[in-house]
Parts: structure tokens; sequence; C-alpha cells
């Protein structure tokens, strides 16, 4: 039995979170490509390309798949004969690992981890502390699995208890398209049943852990209860029409996972997590003699491809841009965008909320009048990059801020992903504003098209700062028009019933 150095352990999760930033898992890759040979909706199968082509991008150039490089979680299984020599805990090695790979000078990844989450809120700088759950076993290894969990998809997890007789496929299919799109579907979904509320939740987390094999599970058929209702619920849930980053299509999730616990007699606890496309997690194990090898996958494990817009795209001068011309754009557009944008997400929104409610206004220099803002929260740039991964942020979160954006400082229209809320569609209607949606989970893509930046707003922000793009040929769709037209409210109804068809 070898004696598991804490040095060892640490290097192994810092090359875990590095090495998971960059490369998808192969399993994935397979089936986001067998998913978009046999997508038919065409609006949905661009968005799937362009998550492909990020994604091997990202793998060639060592730069994370999305700006959101996630919450590190980790699930350690500590063998009883196992031996640590450090004096570190578990919890401790781990947030080292966690704090090496997020300040890599590299790779430098997003730190999204605020302290104080009910008060003030306060960026840990370093993407510390991690979440970690232990579990003791037999054997003298460690198995240790890594993941960096995006909030987008966080975001959109549900629990429910439902009663024993309570049919499960129902309330996953009557949950799902309230979920909205912010988790960026195609992905999976981790569902936990059983054990009680907080195991249910650990279960689904879990599970997301697992290979994805729906294709084969398929061919071969199930062999229990449990695979019965992944193929079930796979089913029923790609039937919604939802599809890739809710346009409407014909896969909304590429496997469902499921892991289970003896419960309750009275109890039926149900948790399901979503994963989204930019899943990231990897397994190892350490036995005493060194750091865990990670092996880089082959560029050969990944469809060959380019990102090129179609051919009616129409391209837009940001620095010109009209409201006349904004009220010609049609939902489901492809526009090219090309000059000057504003970012600005949750931290920056309330910022200017509470400066205008106070009476003091915007700091000099920040006009947004007739302007474009883009909810991102970017990663920082390295090397020749004029930023790093910069993908779109989830606009529901700004719905409550779109009403005094508009009114209040004459912004003209906003860029984020996935649908906005019928609040935000009364204010767009009302003002003849427009919303954009970039693809989420095509960070990387995306940053290739910014060409400058620079900090216009609230520095102290960090990544939440107000930052001025230049852009060049940023690819978007038209999400809602001037007259409050929703691309995801009718490409989901238009699939759902073609799929029923």
């Amino acid at each position: 039995m070898g004696m598991i150095k804490a040095e060892d352990f640490i290097e192994s999760v810092a090359d875990a979170f590095q090495y998971i930033s960059y490369y998808h898992p192969k399993d994935f890759i397979q089936a986001m490509s067998a998913a978009y040979e046999k997508e038919e909706s065409p609006a949905a199968k661009d968005a799937m390309k362009q998550i492909l082509v990020n994604s091997r991008m990202s793998a060639m150039g060592h730069r994370p798949v999305c700006q959101d490089t996630g919450i590190a979680c980790a699930f350690v299984k500590v063998g009883m004969d196992a031996r640590f020599e450090g004096g570190m805990t578990v919890q401790e090695m781990v947030d080292e690992g966690v704090r090496r790979a997020y300040t890599n000078p590299d790779n430098p990844l997003r730190a999204s981890v605020l302290m104080d989450p009910a008060g003030k809120r306060l960026n840990s700088k370093d993407n510390t502390p991690a979440v970690v759950h232990v579990e003791m076993v037999k054997g003298d290894k460690v198995e240790v699995t890594c993941a960096a969990k995006g909030g987008g998809s966080e975001n959109k997890s549900k629990f429910v208890m439902l009663n024993p007789s309570d049919s499960i496929v129902d309330w996953v299919v009557e949950t799902v398209p309230k979920m909205g799109a912010g988790w960026c579907p195609p992905g999976m979904l981790g569902i936990g049943v059983g054990g009680t509320a907080e195991k249910a939740m650990v279960l689904a987390k879990e599970s997301l852990m697992d290979p994805i094999n729906m294709q084969d599970l398929l061919k071969k058929g199930p062999d229990n209860k449990v695979e019965e209702l992944r193929l079930e619920i796979y089913d029923a849930v790609n039937k919604l029409g939802i599809g890739a980053q809710g346009l409407g299509g014909v896969t909304t999730v590429l496997d469902v996972k499921i892991k289970d616990w003896p419960t309750h007699a009275a109890s039926k606890p149900v948790a399901m997590i979503p994963n989204c496309a930019a899943t990231r997690h990897i397994h190892f194990t350490l036995d005493g003699s060194g750091p865990a090898m990670l092996a880089p996958p082959s560029i050969e494990d990944w469809p060959d491809m380019e990102y090129e817009a179609s051919a009616d795209a129409k391209r837009v001068d940001m620095d010109n841009v009209t409201p006349e011309e904004v009220a010609s754009w049609k939902p489901g557009d492809v526009l090219l965008l090309n000059g000057k944008i504003l970012t600005g997400r949750d931290a920056a929104h309330k910022k200017i909320k509470d400066l205008l409610d106070s009476g003091e206004g915007l700091p000099e220099g920040l006009d947004f009048k007739n302007r474009f803002i883009y909810y991102v929260g970017p990663v920082d740039a390295v090397r020749d990059e004029a930023v790093g991964p910069a993908g779109p942020t989830t606009a529901t979160r700004m719905d409550k801020f779109t009403e005094m954006m508009l009114d209040k400082t004459g912004l003209l229209g906003m860029i984020g992903k996935a649908e906005r809320g019928d609040e935000a569609i009364e204010a767009i209607k009302k003002h003849k504003s427009v919303y954009l949606m970039a693809t989420g989970g095509a960070a990387y893509l995306v940053s290739k098209a910014i060409k400058s930046s620079r900090v216009v707003a609230f520095p102290e922000l960090g990544m939440e700062a107000v930052y001025e793009f230049e852009v060049e040929d940023m690819p978007v769709t038209v999400a809602v028009d001037s007259g409050g037209e929703s691309v995801h409210k009718t490409g989901p109804q238009v699939w759902k019933v073609k799929l029923a068809s």
C-alpha cells in the first residue's frame, strides 16, 4: 500500500480542472455529432455546428469551451486502507488544486465563486472553495471525479416530493419546458430518485458523471426498470421539440442518466439536474505511485468542420444601426454584427439601477443611447487575445431590468442566450427594441469575432464590469423582434407538432 502524497493529489486535481476546461469528453462529442447529423431544424443544426466547431477549437487552442468555467465539484472515494501524507484535509487539497487550476497563467479560468452568498457576495478570486463529496469505500486507493458545473444549467435544477403512485415521466415532461433554454440544450438530464431530499440531489449530480451511452441502450433495449425509465424520458423529452438552444428541433437531450436509492414508504423524492453543452468532468485514481496521468484525446475524435454563417445572413453596422433598421429584422434572421457593442450582466445592471434610482446618473463615458448590450462575463485574455472566451449568459436573469434599460438609458437592443420572459418581451415590444441570441456553449468561437476590448465602467466588478467590444462578423439570431414575436415560443411549438405527427 503506497502513501498518497498531498502534492500528488493537489497536482492531479489542478491538471483535471485545466483538462476539462478545454477537452470535452469523447462520448459527448460522438453524441453531439450524431445529433447534428440527424437534426432537421436549420436553426438548431446551426447552433449544434457552432458548439462542435467551438469544441474542436478549444481542444486545439487549450482555451475554455465556455466563458462560465464553472463551480468546481469533486466526488472523492477514499479507500478505508488509504493513507495521506501531508496533513491536509480532502477539502483543503481539492481547494488548493482548484486554486492552481483557475489561476494558471497559461489558461486562466474565470473565477465565479462568491463568498457570503446571502450578503455581500464577494468574489473569492480563485474559484474556491470547491463543493466536495467524500465517501469511504473498501480498498487502499482514492478515486476522484472532478466536474466544472456552469451556473446556467445548475440554476435549472429541480426537486419534487412526489406521491409514491405519481409518474416520474409525467413530472419530467411537465417540468422541462418550464426550465427554458438557459441550460443550453442539447445536453443531459441527471435524475436522482429516492433516499431523502438531499440524497436525491446528490444522486442526480453523480449520475451526470456516467458515460453517455443512450444510443447503445436504444440498440440493446432495457434490462431493468431504471433503463426503461431512461428510455421513456429520453423519448418523451425529445418529442417536446425544444431543440438546441430552445430554437425548436429534433434533439433536446442527448442522454438521460438516473441513479436511485431506497426511500421511505411514504416518499418519492425526485431531483433533476441538467448538464449543458459544456459538459465537463473527468475521473482518475490515485494509488500512491504519483500524480494522475491524464492522456490528451486525439483531435481526430472531433468532426473536422468550420463555421460559416448562412448565405442569407445580414451584416449589420453596430456603430450606425437605427431603430428603423431594427424594426425590419424578423425572428430567425441571422445577423453578423460589426462595430462596437457594450457588455453588462447581473452586477452591472444592479449598479446601473442604483445609480439611476439615486438620481446620480450613469458614470461619464457610459452611454447606451441607440446601442446594444451583450450579456457576458468573459474569461481573461492571454497572449495576443483581445478577450478570452466570451459566450453569452442567460438573458432571463436581466428581464427585471429590461424596462428600465430601454426606458431610462435609450438602449436599442440586447444580446444573450436562451429565451426572454413575458415581462421582457412586453418591454421589447413597447419600445420597439430587439433581442438577439448568441449560441451558448460556443464561447471560444464567439471570442474570435471580438477584435478589441476595453473597460468602460465599474472595473471593480471584474468580469462583470461594463466593457466595450469591437466585433467583426459576430453571428447572432433574431430571437425577439420589435413586435414581440419570440422564436423560443414559436420554434418549439412548430417542432412539437412535427414530431407528434
